[in-house]
């Protein structure tokens, strides 16, 4: 197995080399992929920059004679990242360190997403202290300022790339440790989706299925939180899922600031992973402060939060169509899947004499489940708040029935 060392040569030929020189030190094997264009090689890679184009599906001579830079970093990242996942699936990868600015950790980020939960991974980027998102994704990426530019050796960018290099080291040392190994397979995991306002839900039930032997991971279902977890439940980490806080999908749909995304509450579906699926907070879309809400909506009824969290009231016809979703994407399960209904109201501000009460909107998306429901999903109705015990216990039992 090696350190996989990302840079284009070209551009931070001596800054690559200064950081192998430091893993080498330390016992680390490296391998370094070349990802520049037009350049001269500074000293021969692992693998070169032929083989990444080739990866592509490219051709270095024509991405250097057409000199298009934006074709030229869209092909090195689909290179680079096709290379780096054959040699993890061969069992060659220790971890992934990545050097650059906007195209170098462009091309470097791409091949780490592609990555499992657990592989260190670290890119010392001019762009880390700004907005990472686009580079992170759901991984567990380590994203480390290079405060200078990567440029040349100085005292600073020393300093930097050479804590870069001891902190790869060490998080490689930990992973390959006996401890850390024994830890990973102790109990099967389990995942819930939480939101504040079914937080009493779903800690009653994550203590039920813990006392039964699982390790529940709970996501905080802000958009990132579910994407999280359904690229765990794609990696085959997940025995089973406790999906009670479904809310991103009325994000997604009506166009608030916590959206999953359209795949949000697939995969546990595709891979055949038992699932306990139900409505929280499905009253609500969520925006920032006041002023951010869009002014189409101005007329909505409205709950703030804090300060800078503003909810909007879901309606009857968005229900309506959020209970359709909810019970197409369960129905197509290939796995054991019952979505729960809490007929008292699905979050602690739905519910008699709360803010977004709203008796004929939740009648709606409870409706539509049953209109649309396929007969092989066990569709139980309720007449519970999402946060009594007893709906909890009941979604906690119905998991460990499918689990056996």
């Amino acid at each position: 197995m090696a350190m996989i060392l990302i840079g284009t040569l070209d551009t931070k030929g001596e800054e690559v080399q200064f950081v192998c020189e430091h893993l080498k030190e330390q016992g680390v094997s490296v391998l370094i992929i070349d990802a520049g264009v037009l350049g001269p090689v500074p000293f021969r890679p692992d693998i070169s920059r032929e083989a990444v184009f080739e990866a592509a599906g490219a051709s270095l001579s024509d991405i250097q004679r057409d000199r298009d830079r934006g074709r030229a970093f869209q092909a090195a990242a689909k290179g680079v990242m096709e290379i780096v996942q054959r040699l993890f699936d061969e069992g060659k990868v220790e971890g992934v360190l990545g050097l650059g600015g906007s195209a170098g950790t462009t091309i470097a980020t791409s091949a780490m997403r592609a990555l499992p939960f657990g592989v260190p991974k670290l890119m010392v980027s001019t762009l880390a202290s700004g907005q990472v998102k686009p580079f992170v994704g759901v991984r567990d990426i380590l994203m480390m300022h290079s405060v200078v530019d990567i440029s040349g050796l100085n005292r600073i960018s020393r300093k930097v790339l050479a804590n870069a290099a001891a902190a790869m080291a060490g998080m490689c040392r930990a992973s390959q440790s006996p401890e850390s190994a024994a830890t990973d397979k102790d109990k099967p995991l389990l995942t819930a989706t939480m939101f504040g306002v079914t937080t009493p839900c779903v800690e009653a039930a994550r203590r039920i299925v813990e006392q039964a032997g699982f390790e529940v991971l709970v996501f905080h279902a802000t958009g990132t939180g579910g994407m999280t977890m359904e690229s765990f439940i794609t990696d085959g980490l997940i025995s089973g899922v406790l999906d009670l806080t479904t809310t991103e999908l009325a994000d997604e749909l009506v166009g608030g600031i916590l959206t999953a995304g359209r795949d949000r509450l697939t995969a546990a579906g595709l891979h055949s992973v038992p699932q306990v699926i139900s409505l929280g907070a499905l009253d609500m879309v969520n925006f920032g402060p006041p002023d951010t809400v869009p002014e189409a909506f101005r007329s909505r009824r409205f709950y703030q939060h804090n300060p800078t969290v503003t909810l909007m009231r879901t309606t009857p016809e968005e229900n309506d169509l959020l209970g359709k979703e909810i019970a197409q994407k369960a129905s197509a399960a290939r796995g054991p899947t019952a979505v729960l209904v809490p007929l008292r109201g699905v979050s602690a501000i739905d519910r008699a004499g709360q803010p977004f009460w709203w008796p004929e909107a939740d009648a709606a998306l409870f409706q539509s489940l049953r209109n649309w429901m396929a007969p092989q999903v066990k569709l139980i109705e309720v007449d519970l708040h999402i946060n009594d015990p007893e709906f909890a216990e009941m979604a906690a039992r119905t998991l460990l029935g499918f689990l056996g």
